[in-house]
């Protein structure tokens, strides 16, 4: 595989567990009755968040965040699974695996010539 789509997929796993867990940590505080370092916790965790992104090499705001949604998706399912113990059904399945493609297509399909595209992220 090439580097730059395992760079561009190590990025997504830690911008999503940062969403993730910065929400988990928010959520117990207020939900909870967590102290509140929990939700202070969460608050520095979803800056790291709102960071990571920028990390990626592509040219397009939009295109990351639109890949990254469903990166998302399946990490938001396997948190429920581990930590709150709801195990994925068939839909799940499916839809974490449409995701993933719908995400790959965003960030790897071959665009026009002259269209913003991951070629030119790679010259970066």
């Amino acid at each position: 595989m090439h580097f730059q789509v395992i760079k561009s997929y190590v990025l997504f796993f830690f911008a999503g567990l940062a969403e993730i867990a910065g929400g988990y940590f928010i959520w117990l505080w207020l939900r909870e009755d967590a102290p509140l370092y929990f939700g202070i916790l969460g608050d520095i965790i979803l800056v790291a968040y709102g960071i990571i992104p920028t990390l990626q090499h592509f040219p397009d705001f939009g295109r990351i965040y639109a890949a990254y949604g469903g990166i998302f998706i399946i990490m938001a399912l396997f948190w429920g699974w581990w930590i709150d113990g709801k195990q994925p059904d068939f839909f799940d399945w499916t839809g974490m695996l449409v995701a993933l493609l719908g995400t790959t297509i965003i960030l790897w399909a071959p665009r026009k010539q002259g269209e913003d595209d991951v070629r030119e992220a790679d010259q970066c």
